[in-house]
């Protein structure tokens, strides 16, 4: 964990990490006049990042005025909580002074006649010597409570009274959280036992004598007040009035919370807590008895040794310890290293440049503004609009025509961002696209992969370092038949399982592409090579793989053909020394890596004529990213950034995109326009990602799929329509002609019509026309289910 393979030798080790792509300044700090690096890093970790709505740029984020003055409370709202108020003390007073009409007939009418003998409230039982001698005193008591219960339940159901607490309590921040409901259960019992608060004069509301008077009627006797069943009933009433107290304060968390900080501490005297000490003095690892680390990066901070990058990766570094249980070796290494503590493999612990705006503890890329309109809710309005991991990880797609700024505005600032938390630790990125460095310079990756270019330092694996021959075959499936509608990648898994298996067994690696293409080719040369060399007994199964393969070989319906034209594609001259037959001049590069290392990979497909190749190859790496996803042995998010999806998305391809977010990964589809897809996998398509954004100058046709995804909502609507007024008298017929004489129009009045009406959020025409050029209409979902309806978004600023 020391080293974490920075510090062996190339190569030498088992699972090697590729080396950067080009230098990187892994001490850069961005300049800012009139302060030093570590202030600006230590404000920067100080800011406020509170939890917002998806794709809020949380950075120093404030709620709009007019969102803050929307939540609260208007004059009508707090006249519609004091009139039940007034209504309910006039009710009970007239309650208590016996001057309601009828008051008692429900009474009368489940209790026996004799309680009210003689118009008085005793009954002949008395003088024979009843241990309750008086019931009606006692039943009038237990009624009295019962009405005063249900008064002050309608004051509160119709006064909203609970809504408001929660809305003053409940949106407060530990601890006044709980100090507020705290004041709160004991105003209400002061009110049920004000003998307990001498600085109160009230009498008692009915609550505990009408529980002692049922009891007394239950048990028949007065025994309760000389028994200890009467500290029970004490206890029992406070515990309630406190429950729903204590679910508002979130007492019990709170309280957990400090049991877990209090054990936390205790290895180490007593460290201040964490809510009283700013972020660049970390203050969990303080909580943690770390104090010796906490001031070792406290002193790299204000030193200015620290940038952004550092301070986020010893923050993941330091999570995952906690979790594995390896605080003693995060201790050492961070009080041997400092801030070049669990450096980036590559070395690097920053981008020469930088393009876009990032918080690297909350993962989140500036991307714009949320645009002021009618249909933006208050929260959004004005406010910066950010992509991050959590909204990453049910993947994007976004569709716009060329010069929409799909990559300049958009993909260009996510896959910065990625490579930056790559440098943490937290993410591997892997981005697929054209030539000419628009997803970032060579020295913001570990790995670029040139396919078709000599002077390419890596290759591309086309089997993903993969030993399954059915694992292999259905990468090459989903790469050269997803796409053909005639054959489809389920069909071609299995000619390709039927030659890679056997090869494999034969010569312990798979073939490299142009020897495939002639095995599914069924040339008898090289099937009969290859059955030679399986000639032992071990390799009976293989042989009937083969046998199979040679019989189905120019059979009707055999896809080997198809698999083979479409593998001379990549058996051209123009890549001769790739897909692995590139002997020892360009390192192969497995897609795999991704999964056991925080890497940054970039991919440029081949351009100028080999357009049909290049979809093949994307369709590979998107077929092989989402298959290594499936593996479990990681902690970072993995992402693919595809700057040109045409021809990717297949039926197969779909229903893994859907699958990754259970997976900790995601994709980032961009499409000029969605007829580049299968008409029948639109509808899968946009119910598979969880993130759509259209920008502008996209068809209608392109905007009725987004306006299908998005749906309708309900809104309210006004009619008005005027009615002209017809006057019966002569005098105000008078009135009214000299009136249109003078302003030349009809009297007339006005009907207004207000309806609720279900209308599209966007509307295929509004995506198609009424998006202004560097905008983009924008939905979002997180992985917990939170959404950002479809708003539209400046992607300028």
């Amino acid at each position: 964990m020391n080293s974490d393979g920075t510090q062996d030798a190339r190569g030498t080790h088992a699972d090697p990490v590729p080396r950067p792509a080009g230098p990187a300044d892994a001490t850069r700090v961005p300049p800012q006049p009139g302060r030093s690096p570590g202030a600006r890093v230590a404000d920067w970790l100080n800011a406020n990042r509170p939890e917002a709505e998806p794709g809020i740029w949380r950075f120093g984020y404030r709620r709009p005025k007019a969102a803050r003055k929307a939540e609260r409370l208007s004059a009508m709202t707090v006249a519609g909580m004091l009139v039940p108020v007034a209504l309910g003390i006039i009710v009970w007073s007239f309650w208590r002074r016996g001057e309601v009409p009828y008051e008692f007939t429900l009474l009368r009418l489940f209790t026996p006649d004799d309680w009210w003998w003689g118009g008085t409230l005793a009954t002949p039982k008395a003088l024979k010597g009843e241990a309750v001698p008086y019931p009606g005193v006692e039943a009038l008591e237990v009624y009295a409570g019962l009405s005063f219960a249900v008064i002050v339940y309608a004051v509160i159901r119709l006064g909203g009274w609970w809504a408001v607490v929660r809305h003053y309590v409940g949106r407060k921040p530990q601890p006044a959280r709980a100090l507020l409901a705290a004041l709160l259960a004991l105003v209400v019992l002061s009110f049920v036992f004000p003998d307990a608060f001498p600085v109160v004069g009230w009498d008692p509301v009915p609550v505990m004598t009408p529980l002692f008077s049922l009891i007394v009627l239950i048990t028949g006797g007065y025994g309760v007040y000389e028994s200890p069943s009467k500290e029970v009933l004490d206890v029992l009433v406070v515990l309630l009035v406190l429950w729903p107290c204590a679910l508002l304060g979130d007492w019990l968390p709170l309280l957990r919370a400090r049991r877990d900080a209090r054990r936390r501490a205790a290895q180490d005297g007593h460290p201040a807590p964490a809510a009283e000490q700013p972020r660049a003095r970390w203050p969990e690892l303080r909580e943690a008895g770390q104090q010796q680390v906490a001031d070792a990066l406290t002193a790299e901070v204000l030193a200015g040794r620290m940038n952004d990058v550092d301070c986020a990766r010893i923050e993941h570094r330091w999570t995952g310890a906690r979790r594995l249980g390896r605080l003693a070796d995060f201790t050492d290494t961070v009080l041997r290293q400092g801030a070049a503590a669990f450096t980036h493999p590559s070395g690097a612990r920053d981008l020469a440049h930088r393009a876009a705006r990032h918080d690297l503890l909350t993962g989140q890329v500036r991307i714009g503004r949320w645009v002021k309109a009618e249909r933006t809710p208050l929260a959004y309005g004005g406010v910066d609009a950010a992509l991050g991991p959590e909204t990453l990880r049910t993947s994007l797609l976004l569709v716009g025509p060329s010069g929409a700024g799909k990559t300049r505005r958009v993909l260009a600032p996510v896959a910065e961002s990625l490579t930056l938390q790559a440098l943490t630790g937290a993410c591997a990125v892997v981005a697929v696209g054209a030539p000419g460095g628009e997803l970032g310079p060579d020295s913001a990756y570990d790995v670029v992969v040139r396919v078709g270019d000599p002077a390419s330092v890596h290759d591309l694996d086309p089997y993903a370092e993969s030993a399954d021959p059915d694992e292999a075959a259905g990468f090459l499936a989903e790469a050269l038949a997803g796409d053909l509608d005639g054959v489809g990648a389920e069909r071609a898994a299995r000619p390709l399982a039927q030659v890679l298996g056997p090869y494999q067994a034969a010569h312990g690696r798979f073939p490299a592409l142009p020897v495939l293409r002639e095995l599914l080719d069924g040339d008898p040369a090289a099937l009969a090579d290859l059955r030679e060399r399986l000639a032992g007994a071990e390799h009976a199964v293989m042989r009937r793989e083969l046998d199979a393969r040679a019989r189905q070989a120019g059979g009707p319906g055999d896809p080997g053909p198809a698999l083979a034209d479409r593998l001379a594609l990549l058996d051209r001259p123009a890549f001769a020394g790739f897909f692995g037959t590139g002997g020892d001049t360009i390192r192969p590069f497995s897609l795999r890596a991704v999964v056991h290392h925080p890497l940054r990979v970039r991919i440029d497909l081949p351009q100028h004529g080999h357009e049909e190749a290049a979809r093949l190859i994307a369709r590979l790496v998107l077929a092989q990213f989402t298959g290594v996803a499936r593996e479990d042995s990681r902690d970072h998010f993995l992402t693919l950034v595809l700057d040109d999806a045409t021809g990717t998305v297949t039926s197969g391809s779909v229903r893994r995109i859907q699958r990754l977010r259970s997976q900790n990964a995601g994709v980032v589809l961009a499409l000029r326009t969605v007829s580049d897809v299968p008409e029948a996998l639109h509808g899968p398509l946009y119910g598979a990602v969880g993130c759509r954004m259209a920008l502008a100058g996209v068809t209608t046709w392109d905007g009725t799929r987004f306006a299908d995804a998005w749906g309708t909502e309900w809104v309210e609507t006004k009619d008005v329509a005027q009615h002209a007024v017809f006057a019966d008298q002569p005098m105000t017929r008078a009135m009214h002609a000299l009136r249109k004489l003078v302003t030349g129009k009809a009297i007339t009045t006005e009907a207004v019509t207000v309806r609720q009406v279900e209308r599209e959020r966007w509307s295929a025409s509004e995506l198609a026309h009424a998006v202004p050029p560097g905008h983009a209409v924008l939905s979002l979902t997180n992985v917990k289910g939170e959404h950002a309806p479809p708003l539209l978004v400046d992607l300028r600023g």
